[in-house]
């Protein structure tokens, strides 16, 4: 019985951890649209302010982050043309680390 708990054990872990590259610490804001992006004036090299939707909950780009040219030419996109996106926010962070195209 010990044998079959270690195999049992060994196929979550294997399978929890293949197939899905995508970040588990992200809330996904789907089929979303950016309503507002400004400069942040408290911290104005470092982030932009995003605004999402009607209700304008605020996230930010990390100027930082090696994506920001990507993920700010989408949030562009979907600010200037409405263009939809299923947006990733880091969660306790609320910076957004995955802007994805609608399927």
């Amino acid at each position: 019985m010990k044998g079959w708990s270690y195999l049992l054990l060994l196929f979550i872990m294997i399978t929890s951890c293949s197939g899905n590259s995508t970040p588990q610490n992200l809330t996904w804001y789907n089929n979303a649209t950016i309503s507002n992006i400004m400069e942040d004036p408290d911290k104005p090299n470092e982030v932009v302010r995003v605004a999402i939707g009607i209700s304008a909950q605020v996230f930010y780009l990390s100027k930082k982050s090696p994506e920001y040219k990507s993920l700010m030419e989408k949030a562009t996109q979907s600010f200037k043309k409405g263009k939809t996106y299923n947006i990733g926010i880091e969660n306790k962070t609320n910076i957004i680390k995955e802007i994805k195209e609608v399927k």
